[in-house]
C-alpha cells in the first residue's frame, strides 16, 4: 500500500506542476510574493527562511491530507466488501501475499489422515492441491454414490473443510450429520451440498470449485478420477474382497488391491498438480483404502514417478486393524512400491515420539526399521508428529513443520 501511496503522491506533484505550467507562472509568482511580503513585514531579512518553512509546512499538510483521504477511501471500500473482517485487512493482505509465495504442494490420499495434514499445511502455503480417492463406498458417501451415480463426496468434503478459511459455524454446518429415522439420517449436510452442486453444474470438478468459493478454500481439492470405481483386495489366501468398506472387515492379510474397472482415466487437473509440484506427499491415512486407490488410477503413478518434486510418504503412527496388522514402516513403503514401482517415494517421514501405553490396543505402534527402508532407496526422517489431544494420530501443526522442513532443506528448487 505504501508504494501505491507514493505513486499517488507522484501523480499529485505532476498534476500540480502541469497546472502551474498551464495556468502560467504569474499566479504562482503572485502567491509567493504575497507570502514573502507578509514575512518581510514581520521578520525582515529572515523572510526567505520563513517562506521556505511555509513551503515545507504546506507539503506536510498536503501529504497528511493525501494519506488520510486515501485511507478513508480504502476503509470505505473494505467495509462494504468484507464488513466482518475489515479491522484485520492488513493482516489478511500480508497473510495472502505470504501464503501465495509458499511451495507448490500436492497431497495424495483420503480419509481423516489427509484432512489432518491439510489443516496444518494451509498455514504455510496456499499453493496446495489435494488429489482425493473416489473409491469410498460406505456410509453417506456410499449411499449417495449408489442413489445418484456420483463419485463419493465424503473425503472431498473433509478436504474442503480442512482447507477452508471461513467461520466455525460454516464448518460445523458442512460436517453436520442428520439424525433420527428419516431418509436423511446418516447423511452429512456437506455431502448433500456437494451432490446438489454436482447436479446444478453437471460436473463434480466444477462443483468442487464452486463449493471452494463458498468455504474460501486455500488451495484446490481434486478427485483422482470422475469415474465410478470399486476397490477390490486380493488376499494372500487367494480370496477377493470387493468394496473399500469391506476390506478391513475381512481381517485377512492383503497381497494387493485393484480398481474395477482397472483402466479409469485420471482427472487432467490431478496429473497437472502432480507434474507442477515442488513436493508430493502421500498420506497419512489408510494405506490400502485411502492412498492406494489414487495410485491405481491410470496415469497417476506414472506422473508421480516422472515428477522431479520431493516425494514424501507420511507413515501412520499406528497399524490399522484388518488392514495393516503387524506392518512396519518398511512394509508400508514396500507395499506402495509393489503397486507403483520404484521412484514413488524419496523420503519416509515417521513419528519418533513415544505413544502412552493406555492408548495402545488392537492397533500397535508402527515399528521403524531404518536399514530396510534405506535398502529401498528411501531416506528416513524422524520427528515428533504425535497429537497431544488425540493419541495415535498426527498433530496438524507438527506435521506441517516437519514437511516444510523437508521441502526447504531437501529441494534445491526452493
Amino acid at each position: 500500500m505504501k508504494r501505491w501511496l507514493l505513486l499517488f503522491a507522484v501523480g499529485v506533484v505532476l498534476v500540480t506542476f502541469g497546472a502551474v505550467l498551464a495556468l502560467n507562472y504569474e499566479y504562482l509568482g503572485r502567491a509567493e510574493e504575497k507570502i514573502f511580503q507578509f514575512a518581510y513585514a514581520r521578520v525582515g531579512s529572515h523572510s526567505y527562511g520563513v517562506t521556505r518553512a511555509v513551503g515545507f509546512v504546506m507539503i506536510a499538510i498536503g501529504a497528511i491530507v493525501m494519506m488520510y483521504s486515501t485511507r478513508s477511501i480504502i476503509r470505505s471500500i473494505i467495509a462494504v466488501l468484507i464488513p466482518d473482517r475489515s479491522e484485520r485487512i492488513v493482516d489478511i493482505i500480508f497473510e495472502e501475499r505470504k501464503l501465495s509465495k509458499g511451495p507448490v504442494v500436492t497431497v495424495i490420499g483420503g480419509g481423516h489422515g489427509l484432512s489432518v495434514l491439510l489443516r496444518g499445511i494451509k498455514a504455510s502455503t496456499s499453493n496446495v492441491s489435494a488429489v482425493v480417492t473416489v473409491a469410498d463406498d460406505g456410509g453417506s458417501s456410499g449411499r449417495l454414490r449408489e442413489e445418484l451415480g456420483i463419485i463419493p463426496p465424503g473425503d472431498l468434503r473433509n478436504c474442503l473443510v480442512a482447507l477452508a478459511d471461513t467461520e466455525p459455524l460454516m464448518e460445523k454446518l458442512f460436517q453436520y450429520r442428520f439424525k433420527g429415522d428419516t431418509p436423511l439420517a446418516g447423511h452429512s449436510f456437506g455431502n448433500l451440498f456437494i451432490a446438489a452442486m454436482n447436479e446444478v453444474t453437471g460436473d463434480m470438478e466444477t462443483a468442487l470449485k464452486e463449493s471452494s468459493k463458498v468455504l474460501a478454500v486455500k488451495g484446490r481439492v481434486i478427485p483422482a478420477s470422475k469415474e465410478y470405481v470399486r476397490l477390490d483386495a486380493i488376499m494372500t489366501d487367494g480370496t477377493v474382497v470387493e468394496g473399500e468398506s469391506q476390506i478391513p472387515e475381512a481381517h485377512k492379510k492383503i497381497r494387493r488391491v485393484e480398481l474395477f474397472p482397472k483402466k479409469v482415466p485420471a482427472v487432467p487437473a490431478a496429473l497437472e498438480a502432480i507434474e507442477s509440484a515442488d513436493a508430493i506427499i502421500l498420506g497419512p491415512g489408510s494405506l490400502y483404502t485411502s492412498i492406494m486407490p489414487n495410485l491405481l488410477v491410470d496415469g497417476v503413478a506414472r506422473a508421480l514417478k516422472r515428477s522431479r518434486a520431493i516425494k514424501i510418504y507420511i507413515c501412520n503412527v499406528l497399524t490399522q486393524p484388518g488392514e495393516t496388522d503387524g506392518y512396519s514402516a518398511f512394509d508400508h513403503a514396500k507395499a506402495i512400491f509393489d503397486h507403483t514401482g520404484r521412484g514413488a517415494i524419496d523420503y519416509v517421514l515417521v513419528n519418533s515420539a513415544p505413544i502412552p501405553e493406555k492408548f495402545i490396543g488392537e492397533a500397535k505402534p508402527v515399528v521403524v526399521d531404518e536399514d530396510k527402508i534405506n535398502a529401498l532407496g528411501c531416506g528416513l526422517i524422524k520427528a515428533d508428529l504425535l497429537s497431544e489431544t488425540d493419541a495415535g494420530r498426527h498433530d496438524p501443526d507438527k506435521l506441517c513443520r516437519a514437511v516444510m522442513k523437508i521441502i526447504y532443506e531437501m529441494n534445491p528448487r526452493r
